[in-house]
């Protein structure tokens, strides 16, 4: 195991490296190994991944599980190799999770947050609201929607909810395609386009409820992460500017264009930035600014009624 984690030419698995079957005592020895590889390579949750990978690969919980083919321990390794190397796990599962919805996961398309669902629950929250007082549907816009997650669990939440959702990458305009499709049919459009741009959505100018928005923010060389940065795109990270708020002080000008008087809009920010765009808010012509906290308590969002 070490060998094949660490390239060294020792190991205390040779039964795994010589491609043998493993019972179920002893994979459950590799897969703990494989946890203390991957947390000595970095990785924030090693032992859930080990074990989500060894699910993977056997294809059931790992406390059903009798064992493993050799081919099953040779993949099994190969794939904690990657994870070590910082390949994130939702890429090898092709599958991630937003507020119980199980979206696709492509690489070269932003990798959803835990942290964003507090902002789309805010979103959504607002939606409820707006859907009470009112007759006809609820007209929501989520400007760069990356992989669809915001605009699906809007639209699978609020049923009132009519949805466009914007963005300009093109596979992760394939991709919200296909998510929102498969998982509120016919509830979302997905334009491809520039989400600042006056020209978009301009039909919708002054008739939209609420606008939700996780735009590119991380300020110049912010991202620590190794993972992070080798592959979640460039586009979906970085705001513009030494401090990363170009992008998300656009966003609040479109918003502000495209919601009806009494409309909110909601913002993911960096925690840092939270009066700055509260001010902004405030001096694009919104009539109120708050920031919601995430589950650590720091500043995580904007939230701004017109």
């Amino acid at each position: 195991m070490e060998a094949r984690l660490r390239a060294k030419p020792e190991t205390r698995f040779r039964e795994a490296l010589a491609s043998e079957p493993l019972g179920r005592y002893a994979f459950r020895r590799l897969v703990r190994d494989a946890g203390q590889a991957l947390r000595e390579a970095g990785v924030i949750s090693p032992e859930h991944d080990a074990r989500v990978l060894a699910e993977h690969v056997v294809g059931g919980p790992l406390v059903m599980c009798d064992g493993a083919t050799a081919q099953q321990v040779e993949t099994f390794l190969s794939l904690i190799e990657r994870r070590a190397a910082r390949v994130p796990l939702q890429h090898f599962l092709g599958r991630m999770w937003f507020r119980g919805l199980e979206l696709e996961c492509r690489p070269g398309v932003f990798i959803v947050r835990p942290e964003t669902e507090i902002v789309a629950g805010a979103a959504i929250d607002a939606a409820r609201v707006a859907a009470a007082g009112q007759d006809h549907g609820v007209r929501v816009v989520d400007l760069c929607t990356g992989s669809g997650a915001i605009a699906a669990a809007v639209a699978h939440e609020v049923p009132a909810a009519r949805v466009w959702a914007v963005e300009v990458n093109p596979a992760a305009v394939a991709l919200a395609r296909d998510n929102c499709e498969r998982l509120v049919p016919g509830r979302v459009t997905v334009l491809a386009g520039d989400a600042t741009a006056p020209e978009t959505l301009a039909e919708l100018d002054g008739r939209v409820d609420v606008v939700v928005a996780n735009p590119p923010y991380v300020p110049a060389g912010a991202v620590e992460d190794a993972e992070t940065q080798r592959h979640d795109p460039h586009l979906a990270l970085y705001g513009g500017g030494e401090d990363g708020l170009t992008m998300p002080r656009a966003i609040v000008e479109r918003a502000a264009a495209l919601l009806r008087p009494g409309g909110v809009l909601v913002m993911e920010h960096d925690p840092a930035q939270a009066a700055a765009l509260r001010e902004a808010a405030l001096a694009t012509g919104f009539a109120s600014a708050q920031t919601g906290d995430d589950l650590t308590g720091r500043g995580r969002y904007l939230r701004a009624e017109h």
